[in-house]
């Protein structure tokens, strides 16, 4: 065989074995959390009406040069609470002072009261204290789970009375879904509440905040955590995308009336303890 056609023999091995690398490489698993039971990173999650960074084709396929999709930025009135909060100046609230160790878990009132009792149970047996945004229309079901929410020192609110879109709503029409239950929440309780939190939407428009501001509620408040529970993911991936997501000053948005739900509590709160996090409600965060 002459000196070249050794060279060409060799030059050609040299390129199968980095081809086969590459393959190699390009078959590997993807990188997991060494955080103890936190398990595999999950796909990435956020806020409700955030959109994962991975776009995808009209086939479904992952779009390898597609751009991210904008995450959206909250409005001006929006505000990460960084002092206690001041009387006069309304504003939407997405999360606490980050400088405390606190997280405010707050949840959606409606659903099987026996769901709910259970997770208040839970909570209660940890000695945390939530914060409830009720539903009107489910105050009137069952009026009981007023006293219920109050009498385990939870914090309760009101999330509007049929949990519509409200930002797509008419002044009037908004007005009377917040005041609505703004009233249950007084015949049953004697307060309102200090906290409104829109329904369908992560964050109120200009005028979902001011037809709260007539009603009696000086602040709205948003969230900065959202493991989409309403899902029904499993209490597993449900505590996972939790834990991985939150931090000091975060306000997590979570939902009565699901089992997962109910089944996660005591791994998420087992969880926060261990990041050093003390979850209390959103009043005594942004105080």
């Amino acid at each position: 065989m002459t000196a070249d056609r050794r060279s060409v023999l060799r030059t050609a091995a040299r390129l199968a074995a980095v081809t086969a690398v590459g393959a190699l490489s390009a078959c590997a698993p993807g990188p997991t959390r060494a955080t103890g039971d936190l398990g595999p990173i999950d796909p990435p999650e956020g806020p409700a009406g955030y959109s994962p960074l991975i776009t995808r084709n009209p086939a479904g396929t992952p779009a390898a040069t597609a751009a991210p999709t904008p995450v959206p930025s909250p409005p001006a009135a929006v505000v990460p609470v960084t002092a206690p909060l001041a009387p006069g100046t309304p504003v939407e609230v997405v999360n606490g002072p980050r400088g405390r160790a606190e997280v405010a878990l707050t949840f959606h009132g409606e659903g099987d009261p026996a769901q709910a009792t259970a997770l208040l149970e839970r909570a209660e047996q940890h000695g945390v204290r939530l914060t409830v945004l009720a539903v009107g229309r489910w105050l009137d079901q069952q009026p009981q789970m007023a006293e219920r929410i109050l009498r385990g020192g939870h914090e309760l609110g009101n999330h509007t009375q049929n949990h519509l879109d409200i930002n797509a709503m008419t002044p009037d029409q908004a007005h009377a879904e917040i005041a609505e239950c703004a009233e249950r929440l007084r015949r049953l309780t004697g307060s309102i509440g200090r906290w409104f939190r829109p329904s369908a939407t992560q964050y109120a428009n200009a005028m979902v905040r001011e037809q709260a501001r007539l009603v009696g509620y000086e602040h709205c408040l948003s969230f900065d955590v959202d493991p989409r529970d309403y899902s029904d993911p499993g209490a597993d991936l449900l505590q996972r995308r939790l834990l991985r997501s939150v931090q000091g000053g975060s306000v997590v948005a979570l939902h009565m009336g699901h089992q997962g739900t109910v089944d996660a509590l005591p791994a998420v709160l087992d969880g926060l303890q261990r990041l050093g996090l003390r979850p209390v409600t959103a009043s005594q965060l942004c105080t």
